[in-house]
């Protein structure tokens, strides 16, 4: 039941594009893959003293947690889309000190929750209709 209104907590927008179900979770499933993906490469940048680079990878995460917060439908999602964009907005906070202070424990932190956001994304396909 959660996971479905996961999977509807993003609908209006992948509607809107035209995008059919199982797609839609797909391209949720790319955008945490993506978002991952920055932490990542700026965790690398971090350690590397790169500052523009880690800056730069840092935003592209930023952009990719406010495009899913942007997503998330409120009327059919209820208190879990309510629940995803509180956390959205505590990890796009979180995203800020990270890269004013090079804080490596807080991208761990940040890094943690959205993989358990996205590991939970593996099970939609089987609850959402073909």
């Amino acid at each position: 039941m959660q996971n479905r209104k996961a999977a509807a907590s993003y609908g209006s927008v992948m509607i809107e594009t035209g995008v059919d179900s199982s797609d839609r979770v797909q391209l949720v499933q790319m955008l945490f893959d993506g978002l991952l993906e920055s932490l990542n490469a700026a965790e690398g940048h971090i350690k590397a003293n790169a500052i523009q680079e880690k800056s730069n990878h840092l935003s592209r995460a930023g952009r990719i947690v406010l495009g899913l917060q942007n997503s998330l439908d409120y009327e059919n999602g209820g208190d879990l889309a309510r629940n995803l964009a509180e956390l959205y907005g505590y990890v796009t906070r979180r995203l800020l000190q990270i890269n004013l202070r090079n804080d490596l424990a807080g991208l761990y932190e940040v890094k943690g929750l959205m993989e358990e956001v996205r590991d939970a994304w593996t099970t939609v396909p089987s609850l959402v209709p073909a």
